[in-house]
């Protein structure tokens, strides 16, 4: 009962004090947003948005739960209120589960604003929804897990957002979300499917669409495997680093 009071107070205070501020509005709220009025409005004449779909909500996904961990864990690492924090009796797993649950969260719902717009569009009867659920959030998970790898390596928060653009640009063309990996040039394949993000969006690809390259068991495996990796490696540098 004493962790969950611990990890539910920690969510608590990073919803009401950090989740407003201008860089996740921007990154986080207006930026997936735009990308999908772009995507979606971008002609008079109709667009395969079924096809566009699983691109734009893993999108939504990657940006906004990368700013969210951008700005809680920068701006308490320079305003030395982290270190407070790794003060309390709690585990460090627990408290790093607790940072990064609210930027779970956040991705969850961005993740269906596309879908909102895409509803008033299209009809969405024939979309698996537990596919649907179950992909976004180990997105989230993923990348929120890559934005604590990115947030536990910089000091300050632009440094954050920079080295956040440095994966997730790369991201938008080489992990299938609007080119399909076929065609991709042989000697970049290898790389997409180093990252994370490709195996959630082939789930979303499956589960809206059906037409997904990939087993959707290797999918949740490998997004499971991302997770596991990001977060272990992330809170030993911690240890290594602000503890040690």
């Amino acid at each position: 009962m004493k962790a969950w009071i611990a990890f539910s107070s920690i969510l608590m205070k990073d919803m009401r004090s950090y989740y407003l501020k201008p860089p996740n509005i921007s990154w986080g709220l207006i930026f997936p947003v735009a990308w999908t009025l772009m995507f979606f409005l971008r002609s008079p004449v109709p667009v395969a948005v079924r096809d566009l779909l699983p691109g734009v909500m893993a999108l939504s996904i990657l940006f906004g739960t990368t700013s969210m961990l951008a700005v809680t864990i920068t701006f308490e690492r320079k305003n030395r209120s982290f270190e407070r924090l790794l003060l309390a009796p709690i585990s460090l797993n627990l408290l790093m589960l607790a940072k990064t649950s609210g930027a779970v969260l956040f991705g969850v719902f961005n993740a269906f604003v596309p879908v909102l717009f895409a509803s008033f569009m299209i009809t969405l009867s024939e979309v698996n929804w537990f596919m649907v659920l179950g992909s976004v959030l180990l997105i989230a998970v993923t990348s929120t897990f890559l934005g604590l790898f990115i947030a536990v390596s910089v000091s300050q928060v632009f440094e954050a957002q920079t080295f956040s653009n440095f994966f997730r640009f790369p991201m938008l063309f080489l992990c299938g979300l609007f080119i399909p990996l076929s065609e991709l040039p042989v000697f970049i394949r290898p790389l997409s499917y180093a990252l994370p993000l490709t195996y959630g969006v082939d789930i979303l690809k499956t589960a809206i669409n059906g037409d997904g390259v990939i087993a959707v068991s290797l999918n949740f495996l490998m997004l499971a495997a991302f997770s596991i990796f990001l977060f272990s490696y992330s809170t030993y540098n911690v240890n290594r680093k602000w503890i040690l």
